[in-house]
């Protein structure tokens, strides 16, 4: 359902920042930080953009969301860029009418998913809630939806009848995207995923978005799987990710080293640095 359909590079999500209007996406979130970062990427664009933007809420009361939601979009919620209401007392295609004819030249939505209110995955519930959320966003209009669930709460069953009631699965943003190199924030453990190439012209952006990482994580995860091309300095730079922590005895995980760049580890003699755990492919 809907149209986000587009993957990046065999990315089984799509990028929040490249919904389109008639998309129905879901956020399976593993954390608050990622959560935060997904949603800011979403209303932020939707600002930029003079989108209206809703916030659903099913378990809270729409003022306790509001003041979550106040750093960074207080000026949007005072003046009404930004609506937080409860959904069970809201007629979304009609808050969806009202605010195209306004003149907004589109409407982004995003609602929290609570099972104890709108039903589990795979119940009649669940499934006239998401049904009815892709009718008001529908193909062909100027609204789009992002669903948030926290997937602590949910087996592999529900996940899928999760993702089955939607276009696919939203993700964060690149933080770089030079179509060299692209890196992607982890948040479970915190970390980064690499796509492309590391060399001479990419290696400014990497020292840089490792530096973002949480410095107050016991462990970086680097996933290497979708990495072309390292050289000398590129390796160095990730071997020195645990500099960046305050934490003490930091650990740094090479996830799906390519052969490659374990070859140039051994003959660096940098296999044996501590802190550095090279961990295949699930």
């Amino acid at each position: 359902m809907g149209s986000g359909q587009v993957r990046e590079g065999g990315d089984p999500a799509s990028a929040v920042g490249g919904m389109r209007f008639g998309d129905h996406l879901c956020l399976a979130y593993v954390n608050d930080a990622e959560r935060r970062a997904v949603l800011a990427a979403f209303l932020g664009a939707g600002l930029r953009a003079g989108d209206a933007l809703v916030y659903l809420v099913d378990d809270e009361p729409a003022e306790a969301a509001a003041a979550r939601l106040r750093d960074p979009f207080g000026a949007a919620l005072d003046d009404g860029r930004l609506v937080v209401r409860a959904t069970a007392e809201t007629d979304l295609g009609g808050v969806i009418e009202s605010a195209l004819d306004r003149g907004c030249p589109g409407v982004r939505v995003t609602a929290e998913a609570s099972p104890f209110l709108r039903g589990w995955p795979g119940t009649e519930r669940f499934a006239a809630f998401e049904d009815a959320v892709h009718r008001a966003v529908g193909p062909g209009g100027r609204a789009m939806a992002l669903c948030q669930f926290d997937r602590r709460w949910f087996a592999g069953g529900h996940l899928c009848e999760i993702e089955a009631r939607h276009g696919g699965q939203a993700r964060a943003d690149a933080v770089f995207d030079d179509g060299v190199l692209t890196i992607v924030p982890l948040f479970a453990p915190p970390g980064l995923r690499l796509s492309g190439a590391i060399d001479e012209s990419t290696l400014p952006a990497l020292v840089a978005a490792l530096r973002e990482v949480d410095p107050r994580a016991g462990h970086i995860c680097l996933d290497l799987s979708r990495l072309d091309f390292c050289d000398l300095a590129g390796l160095r730079a990730l071997i020195d990710a645990n500099e960046t922590s305050s934490v003490i005895g930091r650990q740094v995980i090479l996830r799906s080293m390519p052969d490659c760049m374990e070859l140039m580890m051994r003959a660096a003699g940098w296999n044996t640095v501590p802190g550095i755990v090279a961990e295949a492919a699930r």
